[in-house]
């Protein structure tokens, strides 16, 4: 069986992972606040860990992995959408988690096993407040309950931070309801405007991280796989799941694995919406970025390193994408390259695999695999196993899927290409080349590449090729 290398946060190096049981191998993956679009950075973690997804899946059997991905419906920002549009809550939070779905779906996200919405296990995050409670890790006051976070000596393990030191170097929020200033909410009072439960403290809503610690515990059990985020959330989110989970339980892990994904930024700067570089996943799809090119961007950078999006690679992607699917149309996947399934094993290294495949694309194409006259039989049924060994590593990556390609065919450019050369051979006749200048120009502005010899002319798509701008040329 192929052996699969993680870097494990919690330990600080990379770990031989093995599941607790290969039968049902556990995961999950913080999911999004709906409240809004997905920002470009939205998309990271869900392409990071639906690789991870894919690869399990391929490496235990489809049938023995189990992958959650949370919806938090229920939340102050949600509120305060509502409030300033005047929607309900529940219209906002069904429009944004459907936005969620159709936007992943378009980068080539499988959906995970289960997407819980924290509205539907108030009642299991109740349950694991009173435990608790009971246990003295926690305490109501005030219409609220309380992590007591001295009552974990582990707290700030996996983040490596102190509590005397996040007291004194960091702003936490002080309240005259709290024991101690590093106490974290588990449940709060709701006004009658804000959405509430009845609880054992009154009527009122959980704390941001019960939730994802009540739907683990409910979905996958005490103690699991993996679990996984943006780096974002390692502190305090993270660190706080393991504590409550942890002490609710009455383990001492929550999860074998911890796994982080880094930042994104925007042409070399952080983004932000005051710098004019925020943008949505919507957004560059509507402006003919297709998901797979953003996909492929996103993996061209190891994980665990910051990913700059440029619209350079974002060209270059779309570029490389087009030669594969022409490459391989109508070819079936078999079982990837060795090479590229030990790449992405070891701790999810896919820029390195999409380097290898670049090199591979390379070798098939020179090999003319799109006319194989004067190949010996037994040359064209290698170059064919691997042409399906190639689709099958693209696929592991979650590029080249059924259905995704759509956005690279192209129309038949053949008649282009020779009314450019019949009116180059005219003008070398008339030396009025003003008609060969303007087909040029026209074919540039939609997007090709012209490319002309002695042999005659080629026209090839480039990145943000658009056939509409080729209308009325014939």
């Amino acid at each position: 069986m192929t052996e699969i290398k993680l870097y494990n946060t919690k330990t600080r190096r990379k770990e031989a992972f093995t599941p607790i049981d290969a039968d049902n191998v556990r995961m999950y993956v913080c999911g999004p606040t709906v409240y809004d679009r997905a920002h470009i950075g939205n998309a990271r973690p869900v392409i990071v860990f639906d690789t991870l997804y894919r690869l399990l899946r391929h490496v235990y059997g489809a049938d023995h992995v189990t992958y959650v991905r949370n919806f938090t419906d229920v939340d102050d920002k949600i509120n305060a959408r509502a409030a300033e549009s005047g929607r309900s809550i529940g219209e906002i939070t069904g429009e944004t988690t459907q936005w969620y779905l159709d936007d992943m779906a378009e980068v080539g996200a499988l959906e995970p096993t289960h997407m819980p919405r924290a509205t539907g296990y108030i009642g299991e995050m109740i349950a694991m407040i009173e435990a608790l409670i009971a246990k003295d890790h926690a305490y109501a006051a005030e219409g609220h309950a309380l992590f007591r976070v001295r009552s974990y000596e582990n707290y700030g393990a996996l983040s490596g931070r102190d509590v005397d030191d996040m007291i004194a170097g960091a702003r936490v929020e002080v309240a005259p309801y709290k024991e101690d200033p590093m106490d974290f909410v588990l449940w709060k009072p709701s006004s009658e405007d804000q959405p509430g439960w009845d609880s054992p403290w009154g009527r009122g809503r959980p704390g941001w991280h019960i939730e994802c610690s009540a739907m683990a515990k409910a979905l996958l059990g005490d103690v699991f796989d993996i679990h996984g985020g943006g780096l974002d959330l390692q502190f305090p989110h993270h660190e706080d799941e393991i504590a409550q989970s942890c002490c609710a339980n009455g383990t001492e892990e929550m999860a074998r694995f911890w796994m982080h994904n880094e930042m994104l930024q925007v042409e070399g700067k952080k983004m932000s919406k005051s710098l004019g570089n925020f943008f949505t996943v919507r957004d560059l799809l509507e402006q003919g970025v297709p998901g797979e090119v953003i996909r492929f961007v996103m993996l061209s950078t190891h994980y665990r390193k910051p990913m700059d999006w440029t619209s350079r690679k974002a060209a270059n992607a779309e570029r490389a994408l087009r030669r594969w699917h022409k490459l391989l149309k109508d070819v079936a996947p078999t079982e990837p390259f060795d090479e590229v399934l030990g790449l992405v094993s070891d701790d999810l290294n896919t820029a390195a695999a999409l380097n290898l495949l670049g090199h591979m694309g390379q070798v098939l194409s020179s090999s003319a695999l799109a006319d194989q006259e004067g190949l010996s039989q037994w040359e064209t049924v290698r170059l064919q196993k691997e042409a399906q060994q190639f689709a099958a590593s693209a696929q592991l990556l979650g590029l080249l899927q059924k259905g995704h390609g759509d956005w690279t065919e192209t129309p038949d450019l053949n008649p282009l290409a020779r009314k450019l050369s019949e009116a180059r051979v005219a003008a070398m006749q008339s030396k009025d080349f003003s008609e060969v200048d303007r087909l040029k120009a026209a074919f540039i502005e939609a997007g090709l590449e012209v490319r002309m010899s002695k042999e005659g002319v080629e026209l090839v798509p480039n990145a943000g090729f658009d056939p509409v701008k080729l209308e009325g040329l014939l």
